[in-house]
């Protein structure tokens, strides 16, 4: 947990101090417009950013229809006039204001730059003729600072710097290896436990974690490169608008990726959650012994279907999220998916009643993995349990598929205890008190014999003559056991009476009929057949 913590910490700081830093000093439109923006009228006021070697010089306002072409024009003439000024060799920049039409008008070096308009200076709260003042004074510390960029001594001092942000990425992702590296070496340390429930869901944490810590090392290797990247390019005048053409266009691929990776991490967190939480339930001290026996088995359950009500939950909440982030209303998207829902559902009636009897079925613990049920005419072992079907593996191996809605009547044959129902045949002319007491003491047997003392729950219980069938006497027997457990006690059981009925001399009955042979008296003879004679 620790290395995890560490890990997100890292992640989050390298973000906060290099990603964000970088993005700040270059102009990124806004490449999706809101729904808002795109049902505004053409001659709404808007504004965007005059940009020099990538870094904001000012802002200048117009419609909405005419902001392109006038944008486009004065950054066709500030990229002619600073190429004019740097491979010039005078170092006298000159940046006039006049008054043409009682508007401020910016000069470069004689040459036409722009006009302050109006909505320019409603735009900066200034008036026209102070907002040039001060646009004046800004244009030539940036167009200096832009020519000194471009001088040999600059660029092989940002060289330099270059170098040394190289050599310092290339050190920190060896240092971040070495620590996965270490990370992943290191022992995982589970608590010794005679429970497989709480080993397999320790186990299963530990593999979240695992997860959950690579990927978050991959993450900040990435935000290594990538900003260590940036800021290489950022650092020459001639590069400089490429960190800004690489975070315009694929801002929102970088952004989906980080939203698609965040509620990847957030749900294995989660199941890391679920695990403790299910872990501690299966060694929670105040539960009888019954009762533990039986939340082990319902631990598994319960932990696969949060799970999944988990995943879904998060994919959803993230692509929520992520459509936001991108600029996309989703209050439209969700009233329309309320009526897709609403339509789905009437199509899928037979869904919704499998996934509402199974929410029943797990609520009132009816059965759960590693049950044995009766459902029908069709029995056998749990293997999966979800809110829409129920899978068993029957006896031949066959594995059965029922919907959840068709489950009406189920037997549990492992809820909490079990019991081996026996009937076992004594000949008639068998000494019945002495069999009676020879089973009773065989059953006291077995419940003290340890290898079957964790298996039987009761002594068992000798009933007494059941029936009289045509096989003999029929005695019948039960044992209570734990779940799962009572074939085979029962096999052991019978093989054990076998041994003492044949010391005893006691049969076992075949299965007999009597047959009676009765002499056939023909009838008299008539007077013909006495003259024929």
């Amino acid at each position: 947990m620790r290395s995890k913590f560490w890990a997100i910490a890292l992640s989050m700081a390298l973000t906060m101090i290099v990603i964000y830093p970088a993005m700040a000093q270059f102009s990124l439109p806004n490449l999706v417009p809101t729904s808002s923006e795109q049902t505004r009228s053409d001659q709404e006021v808007v504004a965007t950013w005059i940009v020099l070697d990538g870094r904001r010089l000012f802002q200048v306002a117009e419609t909405r229809s005419n902001l392109s072409k006038r944008v486009d024009d004065i950054q066709q003439r500030l990229k002619s006039l600073s190429q004019d000024y740097f491979q010039s060799n005078a170092t006298e920049l000159q940046v006039q204001i006049r008054k043409e039409n009682n508007l401020p008008v910016i000069y470069v070096n004689s040459e036409y730059l722009f006009t302050i308009t109006g909505l320019d200076a409603e735009l900066q709260a200034e008036k026209p003729f102070a907002l040039a003042d001060k646009l004046r004074l800004s244009l030539e510390q940036d167009l200096r600072r832009a020519k000194q960029e471009r001088q040999p001594k600059f660029l092989a001092r940002s060289g330099a710097i270059a170098s040394g942000v190289f050599l310092g990425i290339v050190l920190t992702i060896w240092l971040v290896n070495c620590w996965q590296w270490r990370l992943t070496q290191r022992p995982t340390i589970i608590a010794p436990t005679n429970d497989p429930v709480t080993t397999q869901l320790s186990n299963q944490q530990q593999k979240n974690l695992k997860e959950v810590r690579r990927r978050l090392f991959q993450l900040a290797q990435s935000l290594i490169w990538g900003s260590g990247t940036l800021l290489i390019l950022g650092l020459f005048p001639y590069t400089r608008t490429i960190p800004a053409w690489i975070l315009t266009v694929l801002r929102i691929p970088f952004i989906l990726a980080i939203v698609a990776l965040g509620t990847y991490i957030a749900i294995r967190l989660s199941y890391v959650l679920l695990d403790r939480f299910t872990s501690a339930l299966a060694i929670n001290s105040l539960l009888t012994p019954e009762d533990s026996l039986r939340l082990h088995l319902r631990v598994s359950t319960i932990s696969g279907v949060t799970k999944s009500i988990t995943t879904l939950s998060g994919v959803a909440i993230g692509t929520l999220v992520a459509l936001t982030t991108v600029g996309v209303n989703i209050a439209p998207l969700l009233a329309g998916a309320g009526l897709v829902g609403v339509a789905v559902s009437l199509a899928s009636q037979n869904i919704i009643k499998d996934a509402i009897n199974g929410f029943f079925i797990i609520l009132e613990d009816q059965y759960a993995l590693g049950d044995v049920i009766n459902v029908g005419n069709f029995g056998g072992l749990v293997e999966n349990l979800n809110l829409r079907i129920t899978q068993l593996r029957d006896s031949e191996g066959r594995l059965i598929t029922i919907p959840n809605s068709e489950i009406k009547i189920v037997a549990n044959l492992s809820s909490r205890w079990s019991r081996a129902d026996l009937s076992i045949p004594v000949a008639y002319h068998t000494d019945i008190d002495h069999a009676l007491q020879l089973i009773d003491s065989i059953g006291i047997q077995m419940d003290e014999d340890p290898k079957w003392l964790e298996q039987i729950i009761e002594t068992p219980q000798v009933l007494g003559v059941e029936n009289f069938g045509d096989r003999g006497l029929i005695i019948r027997v039960w044992i209570k056991t734990q779940p799962l457990k009572q074939w085979e006690v029962a096999r052991e059981y019978r093989r054990r009476v076998k041994v003492a009925f044949d010391k005893a001399g006691i049969a076992i009955p075949l299965p007999q009929q009597a047959v009676w042979v009765n002499e056939v008296i023909p009838p008299p003879k008539s007077e013909f057949e006495r003259q024929d004679t």
